[in-house]
C-alpha cells in the first residue's frame, strides 16, 4: 500500500464534492477523477482516524467487479490512467486509489439489493413482516437468505444525514416507471451474478447497493462505488451456519467492528449520541479493521 490519504488535495483540478469517502474533481466538462481516500464513516459521521490502505482496498475491489459485471450493464470507467489527469506532485494521491470516470446525471435513488434479512431489514421484519413495503413469510430468522432477493430502494441523503428508506411506488414517482423497473431488473441482476461470484471465493454478499447514472444519450450507467464492504455485507461461509442456528450475526468484511466499539464506547460516562466529532479511535480497532477489508479484498480476487 501507498501513502495514507484522510483528506486529498489536487490543486490542478477544481474540487466538485467531498463524500464521506470519495473526493470528486472535474477533469474537462465530461470526466471527474474519483479518489478514494483512507477515511472511514460510521452512523454517517466520518472518523478522524484514516485506515490505512482502505481506499486502494476500495478501488482494486471495484476495478475487479466492474471487469466481470460489464455484460449486465455499462459502466462509467473511461480505461484512462487516473494519474495522467493530474500534476507529477500529485501522482501519489491519486495512484492506486483512484477512477477516472465519465461525467453522468447521477439518479438520486439508493439501489438497495437484499438477499439475506439482516441489518436494519431484520429490525423491520420483526415489527411487521416486511422490508421497505416488501411482505416477506413469517418464521424467517435473523440473517438468513431470504426466497428471492428483494429491491428496497433508499433516497440519497446529503453528507452527514441518513439516506431515507423509501417505497418502489415512491421511486416511480421519481424517476418514472421505465427507469425503475430497470434498475430494479438491472440491480437484481447485478446482485445474484455477483453473489454467485463470491459464492466460488467462500464469502456471501448478504445486501448491497448500487448507484447509477444516465449517459449523454440515455443509457443506464452503473457508477460510484461497487460491491466494496463499504456498499455491501459480506460474510465468510464458515460461522454462518452457527450464526443462523443462534440468531447471531454473523462476522462480516466491514467497519462493522468500529460500529460496535462506537456503540460500547462511553465518553464522560455516556454513550456517544453518533453526531460529530467522534471519539478517537483507538490503535488496534484501526488495525483491526484495516485488516478487515485487506482480508477481503484478499480472499475475492486471491
Amino acid at each position: 500500500m501507498t501513502n495514507t490519504v484522510h483528506t486529498s488535495s489536487i490543486q490542478s483540478l477544481p474540487l466538485l464534492a467531498r463524500g464521506k469517502v470519495r473526493d470528486n474533481y472535474a477533469v474537462g466538462e465530461d470526466r471527474i477523477l474519483m479518489v478514494a481516500s483512507d477515511r472511514l464513516s460510521a452512523f454517517d459521521v466520518i472518523m478522524g482516524e484514516p485506515i490505512p490502505g482502505k481506499g486502494e482496498i476500495l478501488t482494486q475491489m471495484a476495478l475487479w467487479w466492474f471487469d466481470r459485471l460489464g455484460h449486465l450493464c455499462p459502466n462509467h470507467l473511461t480505461g484512462d490512467a487516473p494519474e495522467s489527469a493530474v500534476q507529477s506532485a500529485e501522482v501519489p494521491q491519486v495512484r492506486g486509489r483512484s477512477m477516472l470516470v465519465k461525467r453522468l446525471k447521477p439518479i438520486p435513488v439508493e439501489a438497495v439489493v437484499r438477499g439475506y434479512l439482516a441489518g436494519s431489514g431484520w429490525k423491520e421484519y420483526q415489527a411487521g413482516q416486511n422490508v421497505c413495503g416488501v411482505p416477506l413469510p413469517e418464521g424467517l430468522r435473523n440473517s438468513q437468505k431470504l426466497p428471492q432477493a428483494i429491491f428496497t430502494p433508499a433516497a440519497k441523503a446529503a453528507v452527514g444525514e441518513h439516506d431515507e428508506n423509501i417505497s418502489y411506488e415512491r421511486v416511480v414517482e421519481m424517476i418514472g416507471p421505465r427507469l425503475a423497473q430497470q434498475i430494479r431488473e438491472t440491480s437484481i441482476a447485478i446482485y445474484e451474478a455477483a453473489a454467485a461470484i463470491a459464492l466460488t471465493k467462500g464469502m456471501i454478499i448478504a445486501d448491497t447497493k448500487f448507484e447509477f447514472g444516465l449517459d449523454e444519450q440515455g443509457q443506464l450507467v452503473l457508477m460510484d462505488e461497487v460491491l466494496t464492504p463499504d456498499s455491501s455485507r459480506y460474510w465468510p461461509v464458515e460461522g454462518y451456519e452457527e450464526a443462523l442456528a443462534t440468531g447471531a450475526n454473523p462476522p462480516s468484511y466491514d467497519k462493522q467492528f468500529v460500529r460496535d466499539w462506537l456503540e460500547a464506547v462511553r465518553i464522560n460516562g455516556k454513550p456517544w449520541d453518533k453526531t460529530p466529532p467522534a471519539p478517537r479511535l483507538p490503535r488496534e480497532v484501526i488495525d483491526k479493521t484495516a485488516a478487515k477489508y485487506r482480508e477481503a479484498l484478499e480472499r475475492l480476487t486471491g
